[in-house]
This record gives C-alpha cells, sequence and structure tokens, in this order.
C-alpha cells in the first residue's frame, strides 16, 4: 500500500518545475526518482496527475502516493565494519574514510551498503527504497565518523523526526585552510546545487534550504586551524560549503578547497566524530564518540602550532 503525503508550495518555492520541487522539499527523495513518481501519475493536485514540467504555485496542495520500496536489488559484501552500538533498532557505524555510503553510477559495490546487507540480513529499514536500506543521512566517501542506520521502519520513522527537528547532535572536527579571526562562530547560509557544476553545491538564495553551522576552534597552525563543528541543519556538503564560503575551506578538499592539495592529504580532513540521539523505542538518550583516525593525527603532527 502506498504511503500518501501532501505539501504545499510556499511562496519562495512558486516557479519550481515539480520535479525540481518534490526533490527540494521532500527528505531523500532525488530528481529522478521524483520524475518516476510523476511519470506513473503519482503526484496530483486537485485530483488531477501532473506532469513534470509543471511549475508550482504558491498555496497549491499536492498529493504525493509514494511507491512502497522496491525489493532490494543490491547484493551483500562481507567488508569489516567498526560497530560503536548495535541494538534490535539500530546501529552506529564508524565508516573509514574512502568508502561510500549508497551504490550510485560509479560506486555500485563496495559501498557501506552492501556491508550492511551482509551484516544485518534483510532487516533494514526500506523506507528509503532499493539502494539506501536503513540509511538515514550520510557522510562523503572522503569523510569518515559516526553514522546510524535505522534496522526497521519504525526506528527510521522516528529518528528521521529528529533529524528533521534539528535535536540530532552531530559534531565534526576539521582542519581547514587559513587561521579562523573568530575563537567561534555561526554560519547561517542557504545551500542549494550550483547552477553551473550540477555536482557541487553552493551558497545561494536560489532554490536553496537554510543551513546552520556552528564552529569552535581548538587549534590554531602555521597556516591551518583544527576546529570542531556543531550542525543545526544535515545539507549536502554542508561543513565544505560553509567553510569555503568563509574562505576557509577543508584542508585537502579537492572541490571546494585549493586545487592543489595540503601535502600528505588525499581527500579531506573531515571526522564525524560525535553522535547523540533518543532511541526511538526507549526514549534513552544515546551519545558515541569516535577517535580522530590515523590519516587526521598525522597531518597535525605535521603543522607546527602558533
Amino acid at each position: 500500500m502506498m504511503e500518501l503525503q501532501h505539501k504545499m508550495v510556499e511562496a519562495e518555492q512558486a516557479g519550481l518545475r515539480l520535479d525540481k520541487f518534490l526533490s527540494l522539499s521532500m527528505e531523500n527523495v532525488t530528481r529522478s526518482a521524483a520524475e518516476r513518481w510523476i511519470d506513473d501519475g503519482l503526484v496530483t493536485k486537485d485530483g488531477r496527475p501532473l506532469s513534470k514540467s509543471y511549475r508550482c504555485a504558491e498555496g497549491d496542495f499536492l498529493e504525493i502516493r509514494v511507491p512502497d520500496p522496491v525489493p532490494l536489488e543490491v547484493r551483500p559484501e562481507k567488508i569489516p565494519l567498526e560497530i560503536a552500538y548495535e541494538d534490535d533498532d539500530l546501529l552506529v557505524v564508524n565508516k573509514p574514510k574512502g568508502m561510500v555510503v549508497h551504490p550510485a553510477p560509479g560506486h555500485p559495490d563496495r559501498t557501506l551498503v552492501n556491508a550492511l546487507l551482509a551484516h544485518c540480513g534483510a532487516s533494514l529499514s526500506g523506507i528509503n527504497g532499493v539502494l539506501r536500506p536503513g540509511i538515514l543521512h550520510r557522510i562523503d566517501k572522503d569523510t569518515s565518523g559516526l553514522l546510524i542506520v535505522a534496522k526497521n521502519d519504525f526506528a527510521h520513522q522516528k529518528l528521521a523526526v529528529q533529524i528533521k527537528d534539528h535535536s540530532f547532535t552531530r559534531i565534526y572536527e576539521a582542519v581547514v585552510h587559513g587561521n579562523l579571526k573568530e575563537d567561534s562562530g555561526t554560519v547561517d547560509a542557504p545551500i542549494g546545487r550550483h547552477p553551473v557544476d550540477r555536482k557541487k553545491m553552493t551558497v545561494t538564495k536560489q532554490n536553496s534550504r537554510n543551513a546552520v553551522t556552528h564552529y569552535q576552534v581548538i587549534a590554531r597552525y602555521c597556516g591551518f586551524t583544527h576546529i570542531m563543528l556543531k550542525l543545526e541543519t544535515g545539507r549536502t556538503h554542508q561543513i565544505r560549503v560553509h567553510m569555503a564560503y568563509l574562505g576557509h575551506p577543508v584542508a585537502g578538499d579537492p572541490v571546494y578547497g585549493p586545487k592543489k592539495p595540503a601535502p600528505g592529504l588525499d581527500g579531506q580532513c573531515l571526522h564525524a566524530r560525535l553522535i547523540g540521539f533518543v532511541h526511538p523505542r526507549d526514549g534513552r538518550y544515546l551519545e558515541f564518540s569516535s577517535e580522530l583516525p590515523a590519516y587526521f593525527t598525522d597531518f597535525l603532527n605535521r603543522l607546527t602550532l602558533l
């Protein structure tokens, strides 16, 4: 049975193509998935199916029939996992740098999802469909650290509400280029897709979503600053985009940083250090932390303190 959802078009969303509106306003919905739903007649207004080229108007009240998850077609792979916590509802995984979270074009296997299927079998939430079973949030391939995985739809829905309400605690550590002027601060700048390079995100007021990142300096080095960051929102590439926006891109970031990477780094120096949430079943607050990995500490050890 399909899940029925409703969406109201706000003033700032008026004029968006329908497929783009759905991908921006619904959690974990890609534009290609939105296009499929529209083509299948699952998105209606006043009972009438709409086309993907339909331009939304302020006040439009849309009905979306979200299809049931398609049977999983990703194969399990016995890949070692570092598990910080596990019970019948969820697990917290410490993802290594270099591992992609879920399959995508160019990365069909050796992903975290492949490893989870081997570890958990069929006991993963199906809410996000074929390629993302149990995945509530993700971290980039070259970012290491903690993320939470839902084993059933009940846990997924409860945890997703915490993420949406910003009550999910996510703290990162990073090394950024340059010397931040302030010891702490907040970046409150909306993030959307880059208008030219569709693989990148950027700070923009056009077709964007609000994004808030808090940062605090841990230590200052010659040419670099070690910082702690707390996410209030969880947009794609949020930390990397926000720090580049400040003029202090993450060290080793090949997309938003200098074309010539920091010596000794392969990928960005960014680690998901701590995660905290209320357990969906019993209401306990749980918090887990992860030690800085060797690539991160080795880089810090090569730097000179100010």
